[in-house]
């Protein structure tokens, strides 16, 4: 085992860092007061060619690791969750998604503006009365000659307003459960597509979430993901990779309550001494900074994992599991470390902690995760080989096509 970063990883972690030191923190505050999410970041962030950090260079990616990713992931959160959740959407749910179970003309026409991030891509999985239980989606899509026609919404869909692409997935047979649901690549342009953003948020003010409607969009034939009624398998794979980048996401998010508390710890003193000095201050210190390295050490597992192109969904399960639950608790200790300046976003820790209870939710509800991890260890659940595997690490042609 080789616990060290390449090079390359290095260099792309010290470039993010920089990003958002000079892009995304300094403005931060006011974006997350307003509620404004600002688009020029992802042209930035294309610029720097991070929308596609992970994906083959044929397909207009830069061909990296997937634990690669996980790094860009990491540093974003460090500026807010609304940046990394950005990448973890287009990136982990979208683009990588259609590398793994595209046609080679799907991937041409959507894979490669989307990794070269000239194209935004959005995926549409929950509903109103569907979220952990996703057999119960009432989104449809019925077979008319070269075309499927789908009616019905989606919610809690980030990048909802400023995607061009959305990753459907809708019901093409009712009696048949979670195997009657197929996927399907749906352009903004499409007519019948409409989108409305949600507000009042308690969290990631500064991110794009919203709804999609859905009023008879015809999708043609071609842009079918998969074959038909093999949509929740493409969900559960896809979720896979989205819940890779939210743990990586959540380590960054730990690393920034860690960072901010020990720079307030010896900047306040109370009873003649550092606040850091306080044996309990110290304990939650202790605790951020162990969590810190067993949430690193599990998503890297994890992205090793997928460079090997090994399933992957127990260990990712546990990463993610893990990882954001530690990720609320320092989020929250970081909170009570600054007493009540805590309580004020004079200091980033409120919007931390804001931010941190959505990750415990979407992608796996925490509970959901405790059901899987218990079951993996009983022996009541085992991962199968799916049809189409996302290509191993380093890319070659033959594993990208097959």
């Amino acid at each position: 085992m080789n616990f060290e970063l390449t090079e390359e990883q290095q260099s792309v972690k010290k470039m993010v860092r920089r990003f958002v030191d000079k892009e995304i923190i300094p403005n931060i505050q006011e974006w997350d007061r307003n509620g404004h999410f600002e688009p020029a970041i992802l042209k930035k962030l294309a610029e720097l060619q991070l929308m596609g950090v992970c994906i083959p260079e044929e397909y207009g990616g830069v061909g990296m690791d997937y634990n690669t990713l996980a790094i860009v992931c990491e540093e974003l959160e460090r500026g807010d969750t609304a940046y990394r959740t950005a990448v973890s959407v287009h990136t982990g749910l979208n683009s990588m998604t259609i590398l793994q179970w595209g046609t080679e003309e799907q991937k041409q026409k959507y894979l490669v503006p989307q990794a070269l991030g000239h194209k935004i891509a959005a995926f549409g999985l929950t509903e109103p009365n569907a979220g952990s239980d996703v057999a119960a989606m009432n989104t449809t899509a019925t077979r008319d000659g070269d075309y499927y026609v789908l009616n019905g919404s989606k919610t809690w869909i980030s990048l909802c307003d400023v995607a061009d692409n959305f990753l459907i997935f809708a019901k093409t047979d009712h009696d048949l459960g979670h195997k009657g649901i197929t996927a399907f690549i749906v352009e903004r342009s499409f007519d019948g597509v409409q989108t409305k953003a949600i507000k009042g948020k308690l969290g990631i003010r500064a991110g794009n979430t919203g709804e999609v409607f859905l009023m008879d969009v015809k999708v043609p034939v071609a842009n079918r993901l998969g074959e038909e009624g093999e949509g929740f398998k493409i969900a559960m794979s896809a979720l896979d990779n989205g819940r890779f980048t939210v743990a990586a996401g959540a380590v960054g998010l730990i690393s920034a309550s860690l960072e901010a508390s020990l720079k307030y710890c010896h900047e306040r003193k109370t009873f003649g001494k550092e606040i850091g000095k306080h044996q309990l201050v110290q304990q939650m210190i202790a605790n951020m900074s162990a969590n810190l390295e067993i949430s690193r050490l599990l998503v890297f597992k994890a992205g090793w994992l997928k460079n090997q192109g090994k399933r992957n969904t127990k260990e990712t399960s546990l990463a993610k599991w893990i990882s954001c639950n530690a990720a609320f608790d320092a989020a929250n200790d970081a909170v009570q470390i600054h007493g009540a300046y805590g309580y004020s976003d004079e200091y980033p820790v409120e919007r931390f902690l804001r931010n941190s209870k959505a990750p415990v939710i979407y992608e796996g509800t925490r509970e959901i995760h405790t059901i899987m991890q218990g079951e993996y260890a009983l022996g009541y659940r085992e991962d199968k080989l799916l049809r189409k595997q996302l290509p191993a690490w380093p890319f070659e042609q033959a594993s990208i096509t097959n």
